[in-house]
C-alpha cells in the first residue's frame, strides 16, 4: 500500500510509502490519503494525527511522471481542503517539497529531523501551489517569506524553517516521528473537549477583524464550560489530596 495507517497509543499515524518516487502523490495516493484521514476523523480513540513519510523522505509532493492528479472537493493531494477536528502534526524527515511542503503546511504543527529540506520546488517546473501553499504559507512565516519562497522555489534547510516559524521543533536526523509520537502523547493527555475549541477558535477567527475573533472564542468558550467546571472539581480534590 502507498499509504499506511497505523495506531500507536492515542495517535494514527499516516505515513506515505512510495520509495521509487520520493513518496511522490499519484491519483492513486491521493485517493489513499484522502480515505486516511477519513479514518482519522472516525477514529474514536485517535485523538491526534501524525502525517510522515517512509523511508527517510516525506514527499516530493505531485508525481509528474504519472501527471494523472484531478481536482477534488478535498483538493488534489486528497485531503488539503479538509478540515479535521482533532489535532494534526507533520514529522518530516528529508525532503519536504512542493506538494510535500503543501501537505505539511496543512497539519497544526511540524517536527523536522536536522537534515530536512523545505521549498516550494514545483516553481522549477512551472507548476502552481494548488493544495494551500499560497494561502498557509503566508499565515504561518509572514507575506516577504512567503513570496520569496514562492517566487524564487529555494531551498530552505531546518534552521532557517526553524527560524522564521515554518516548523516548530528540529530534532535529531530519525528522530522526528518519535518526536511527533511524543508530542501526541502530551496532547492526548490533555481534556480534549477544550483543547479541539481553543484550536477552533484559533483557526476561526484567522484573519478576521478582533471582534469577531473574539466573539468566537466566546462563542466555542462557552459551549464547553461544563468540561471546565468539572476540571476545576479534579484540581480542587487533588489539592485536598495533596494537602
Amino acid at each position: 500500500m502507498a499509504v499506511l495507517y497505523e495506531r500507536i497509543g492515542s495517535a494514527a499515524v499516516i505515513t506515505i510509502d512510495r520509495p521509487e518516487t520520493r513518496n511522490a502523490v499519484d491519483w492513486a495516493t491521493a485517493e489513499l490519503l484522502s480515505r486516511a484521514w477519513r479514518r482519522f476523523d472516525l477514529d474514536g480513540e485517535a485523538l491526534v494525527g501524525i502525517l510522515t513519510g517512509a523511508h527517510g523522505t516525506f514527499s516530493s509532493g505531485a508525481d509528474l511522471k504519472a501527471f494523472d492528479l484531478v481536482e477534488r472537493p478535498e483538493g488534489w493531494l486528497g485531503f488539503t481542503r479538509l478540515h479535521s477536528a482533532k489535532p494534526t502534526i507533520a514529522a518530516v524527515e528529508g525532503h519536504c517539497v512542493a506538494g510535500g511542503l503543501e501537505m505539511a503546511l496543512w497539519c497544526d504543527l511540524r517536527v523536522a529531523g536536522a537534515g530536512a529540506v523545505f521549498g516550494c520546488f514545483e516553481r522549477r517546473h512551472g507548476v502552481p501551489l494548488l493544495d494551500g501553499g499560497t494561502q498557509r504559507l503566508p499565515r504561518l512565516v509572514g507575506l516577504s517569506r512567503a513570496l520569496d519562497l514562492i517566487m524564487t522555489g529555494r531551498e530552505v534547510h531546518s534552521g532557517e524553517a526553524l527560524a522564521i516559524g515554518l516548523v516548530d521543533r528540529v530534532v535529531p536526523d530519525g528522530r522526528a516521528l518519535d518526536t511527533a509520537l511524543e508530542l501526541a502523547g502530551s496532547i492526548a493527555g490533555f481534556p480534549q473537549e477544550t483543547l479541539r475549541a481553543d484550536r477552533a477558535s484559533v483557526y476561526e477567527g484567522l484573519g478576521r477583524p478582533l471582534e469577531e475573533g473574539l466573539a468566537a472564542e466566546a462563542r466555542l468558550g462557552r459551549a464547553v464550560l461544563r468540561y471546565a467546571e468539572a476540571g476545576a472539581a479534579r484540581f480542587v480534590a487533588e489539592s485536598r489530596q495533596a494537602g
